[in-house]
């Protein structure tokens, strides 16, 4: 994971831990097969492309409020 595409998803995503799962559940997806929504590079590992998706902004954050 590169850290200039951390610090940058970092400040879209403000809450550490709301980035750390977002960035993980999106692995997840990627590493079951999901497309990813950027173009990629052979270089680039999973976590860098969910990292860059939100930067781009092809990732967002949805609040749901409480029952």
């Amino acid at each position: 994971m590169k850290s200039d595409l951390l610090d940058k998803a970092s400040e879209i995503v403000t809450d550490p831990l709301v980035l750390v799962n977002l960035v993980s559940q999106r692995v997840r997806q990627l590493n079951s097969g999901r497309s990813p929504l950027i173009a990629t590079r052979p270089s680039m590992g999973v976590a860098d492309i969910a990292l860059t998706e939100i930067i781009e902004g092809k990732i967002k954050l949805v609040h749901k409020e409480a029952p």
